[in-house]
């Protein structure tokens, strides 16, 4: 008998801070079980309820240098100071058993990722459904200082002018309507041809 596989596909979530991609992740997380989230090296310092190889990698500056030297990265970016990565062979391993990995990087990385592995790859921006909304979920999540969320507002626009660059777009207006749009765009990509292992063999079969 032929069997069909699938190779795994890399969706990449992005969007200003605050606009809730970190939210829908998680969300996405916890109502499928066929994808995994890739974990980021930073140089960031960790926060209280951060751990270790669940959150980030937490890498010395020097030590980020020396994985960018050695070509570790599927992308690298810098973003408020501080540089975050995608380590290179965990994701490709996911890809070849048929695992999806889940991405919550920034355009910056996005980029990196359609120059290297745009056959794989699925993009979607999340767009916060006002200015004033922005704003306002910026100050709540309280981690943030003032100076904090005024740089983030005042990045905001930049990276808010990056949206065409994406496969798909979706207003963060409700959480619950964000990630059914979310399932069914993940849905539709895992059914794409080319993405089906073996296809071809078990359609002619058929045929015979």
């Amino acid at each position: 008998m032929i069997e069909i596989r699938r190779r795994g596909l890399m969706l990449v979530l992005s969007s200003p801070s605050g606009a809730g991609k970190t939210t829908l992740s998680r969300l996405l997380l916890e109502t499928d079980s066929g994808i995994v989230m890739s974990v980021s090296a930073t140089t960031r310092p960790k926060r209280p309820n951060e751990i270790e190889g669940r959150d980030y990698f937490f890498v010395t500056p020097d030590a980020f240098g020396r994985m960018i030297a050695g070509g570790e990265f599927l992308e690298y970016a810098g973003v408020f100071d501080f540089q975050y990565g995608t380590p290179k062979k965990p994701v490709m391993e996911a890809l070849a058993a048929g695992r999806d990995v889940l991405f919550d990087i920034d355009w910056q990385g996005t980029q990196q990722l359609k120059e290297r592995v745009r056959e794989d790859l699925v993009s979607v921006f999340i767009l916060p459904p006002s200015h004033a909304e922005l704003e306002r979920r910026l100050r709540t999540r309280a981690q943030d200082s003032d100076e904090v969320v005024s740089r983030r507002m005042s990045k905001a626009a930049d990276e808010i002018s990056h949206w065409p660059e994406y496969d798909y777009v979706i207003v963060n207006d409700d959480v619950g309507r964000a990630h059914a749009k979310i399932v069914s765009i993940l849905e539709a990509e895992r059914a794409r041809r080319a993405r089906l292992v073996g296809v071809s063999e078990f359609a002619a079969a058929l045929t015979r």
